[in-house]
């Protein structure tokens, strides 16, 4: 007797359609299945159709209805998510077949953090294209919170930086490259520039520049301001933009947080100064995060061996 799980997949292949998913995706975003239908250019009882259709099938209920429209159950979710990863995956496919028609080698999405921009990954590219010099790279810039959802959604290939300490790995494969340090960074004309032996007492009178709240770095930080007495900085700036950073901390008596060997870059170029503070805080390993062998096309696994390469090479400061 087959079991539940054959009999539901025997009915995915030969009966759901992607039209099925679309309307089911748009439910989710909408959540409307009135508002889903005239988006997808379809009339009501025909979309109310093919939810009670879907849900026949999987033997499930997919949404259930309030007094704002609906909202999906958790097998909704599930399907949902799953359906994303559906379309997302065709998009993957249509573009490496717009690529290759064009003459590229590939295309590969890479998602990166701070910690992999200035020095890893512009080594990683070269490796690449010395091999494959029209392949089409894009390169994504984030945080772990913004970028590895959209890894799930097979919206990038990898993400490169800073490894998540919990909260995705279950449904992830990560290789770690190395351990970074965070330094502490201000611009020359910093009262502590020069100082030697700086303690976080003498840091507290100024302003700081800090990662955002959604990422590891940040809620460390917090945890240590707590420890110090529930110190609140003078002046608190958010961001995630290295540039604008970089201006400010030479604008301004701020202290900036830093990965070491990005700061390091700047120390050397004489844009900023190191403060001799050592950050009790905010180590952790530096790698890359990717769904699996199985879901790289040819350019995302030969970028993933360029990354591999380029990490034994690179020696974080």
């Amino acid at each position: 007797m087959a079991s539940n799980h054959t009999r539901i997949l025997d009915r995915a292949l030969t009966r759901l359609k992607l039209r099925q998913l679309r309307l089911l995706v748009a439910v989710g975003q909408h959540g409307n299945i009135q508002n889903a239908a005239r988006n997808l250019s379809i009339s009501q009882p025909a979309a109310t159709k093919m939810i009670q259709d879907l849900e026949l099938d999987f033997e499930v209920k997919l949404f259930e209805r309030t007094n704002r429209g609906v909202v999906p159950t958790v097998y909704g979710e599930a399907l949902i998510r799953h359906g994303k990863l559906i379309f997302s995956q065709v998009s993957n496919a249509a573009q490496e077949l717009d690529d290759l028609n064009e003459g590229n080698s590939g295309r590969v999405v890479v998602g990166t953090l701070l910690a992999a921009s200035p020095g890893l990954l512009p080594i990683a590219v070269e490796h690449l294209l010395r091999d494959r010099p029209n392949v089409a790279i894009k390169i994504v810039e984030g945080t772990n919170e913004v970028l590895m959802p959209a890894l799930l959604s097979g919206e990038i290939d990898m993400v490169v930086g800073r490894l998540p300490s919990h909260r995705h790995r279950s449904r992830i494969e990560q290789v770690k490259f190395f351990d970074e340090q965070v330094m502490a960074v201000a611009g020359n004309q910093h009262p502590m520039a020069g100082v030697a032996n700086v303690s976080f007492e003498q840091l507290m009178p100024f302003g700081w520049i800090l990662p955002p709240v959604e990422t590891t770095l940040r809620r460390q930080t917090d945890q240590y301001f707590v420890r110090q007495g529930q110190y609140v900085p003078a002046t608190a700036i958010e961001s995630v933009s290295y540039l604008a950073n970089r201006s400010l901390l030479r604008s301004h008596d701020f202290v900036g947080l830093l990965p070491a060997h990005v700061a390091s870059l700047d120390i050397e170029s004489g844009l900023l100064t190191r403060i001799d503070w050592a950050v009790p805080f905010g180590a952790g390993p530096v790698g890359v995060s990717y769904r699996g062998e199985r879901s790289l096309s040819p350019a995302g696994s030969a970028f993933l061996d360029a990354l591999q390469v380029a990490a034994k090479e690179f020696q974080p400061a």
